[in-house]
């Protein structure tokens, strides 16, 4: 299993985010709903390394939160609640979030777990489409938000939705580095995948 533990970065000045960033991740299916765990944190469960990595993402994308990804065992059966569950998946992910907050990383989100070397990797690919996604333009994302990853054609209705062009809908796909990001996506889910491999 793959367990998240998400910090706001500084919720003194930010305010509450947590809300706002439950209702951003309602979308991804959990096998323990993401929830407050404690004041500013959030914390869930998920069953793929896939869904793993879209949480992290929509995470770093506010460029708010701490990311720590936890991969291992949680103890069944799994209770109602995340701040009631217990095991390694959750300790490694509170080690990896716990290592963001004493450092000065840029791309803040960290993986944990039985192999060190292949989490360092995946940590390192994590980084990599974080500093992707944390450095896009509201206006790109206005594009981005109404495109669908795989299917063609989609430039010319966006375009419609937003009053724009085609061409500029293409360009901002372009400069926010769209196929890149989803073209990497699966090494990512690969490499934490990797990790559950432990003997």
């Amino acid at each position: 299993m793959f367990t998240l533990t998400i910090n706001q970065t500084d919720s003194r000045r930010d305010g509450d985010c947590v809300p706002q960033l439950l209702k951003d991740l309602r979308h991804i299916p959990a096998r323990l709903d993401f929830d407050r765990s404690v004041e500013d944190e959030v914390q869930g469960i998920v069953d793929s390394p896939d869904q793993a990595v879209d949480v992290a993402l929509v995470a770093l994308r506010s460029g708010n939160w701490f990311v720590g990804l936890g991969v291992g065992p949680v103890n069944e059966p799994l209770p109602n609640q995340i701040k009631d569950a217990s095991g390694h998946g959750l300790v490694y992910a509170r080690r990896a979030v716990d290592r963001l907050r004493s450092g000065r990383d840029r791309i803040p989100v960290a993986v944990e777990g039985p192999l060190p070397d292949i989490a360092s990797e995946s940590e390192a690919v994590l980084r990599l489409l974080g500093h992707i996604v944390s450095s896009r333009s509201s206006a790109e994302w206005r594009v981005l938000d109404l495109l669908t990853p795989g299917v063609r054609g989609q430039q010319k209705f966006v375009a419609q939705e937003l009053g724009i062009t085609a061409q500029a809908v293409s360009k901002a796909m372009s400069r926010a580095q769209w196929a890149e990001e989803h073209a990497a996506r699966p090494a990512a889910a690969r490499l934490l995948s990797l990790i559950l491999e432990v003997r």
